[in-house]
């Protein structure tokens, strides 16, 4: 699976502190019917910290993933909310 780099966010949280996030894209196949594959893309968000959570294989639309992407660095989504957000964007 290829992770490609799409932003990286400097955020100030409540009590002053900043948080940074890095977001990437996952690129993979998936397997579909009659032995073939086809492309698939996933979301990916690594703190600062090291901390980190992806979601693969959420769809096989290039022009969905960018969506959801302009949404997480949008809202700043750090990788312990990313699986709920993803859940509720689909």
């Amino acid at each position: 699976m290829r992770e490609l780099l799409v932003d990286s966010r400097q955020e100030t949280g409540e009590e002053g502190q900043t948080c940074g996030y890095r977001y990437y894209i996952l690129v993979g196949e998936m397997a579909v019917s009659g032995g073939l594959a086809c492309e698939s893309y996933g979301v990916k968000v690594v703190s600062e910290d090291g901390e980190e959570a992806a979601v693969p294989n959420i769809t096989i639309s290039a022009g969905r993933i960018d969506e959801l992407m302009e949404l997480l660095i949008r809202n700043s989504v750090s990788p312990v909310t990313l699986l709920d957000v993803v859940e509720d964007w689909l």
